[in-house]
């Protein structure tokens, strides 16, 4: 069980994606927007450059989770919302 509301967990997330996670991907022309967080499921899209990356997967994984589950929690679960889901999260 994740030991933190969702409540908790915005400024946190938010902190770490716009001090740490966007300026990586900033990089490479890419950009990261948190869209929503939801039992303990952190709801991010990738941006910019990332659209259509075959390297967007690997940027998830290594980049997006492993700071915010290092920083975090190990048990979060981050969800890559792909385009024109924003209004769906309960289906992904």
């Amino acid at each position: 069980m994740m030991p933190f509301s969702d409540e908790d967990l915005q400024s946190p997330v938010s902190s770490i994606i716009k001090s740490k996670i966007a300026p990586m991907l900033a990089r490479d022309g890419g950009a990261i927007q948190l869209l929503q967080i939801k039992n303990a499921k952190v709801y991010i899209q990738l941006q910019g450059a990332c659209v259509g990356c075959s390297a967007s997967g690997s940027t998830l994984k290594y980049i997006v989770e492993k700071e915010l589950k290092a920083a975090i929690h190990p048990e979060l679960e981050i969800v890559n919302v792909p385009q024109g889901m924003e209004d769906k999260l309960e289906e992904l």
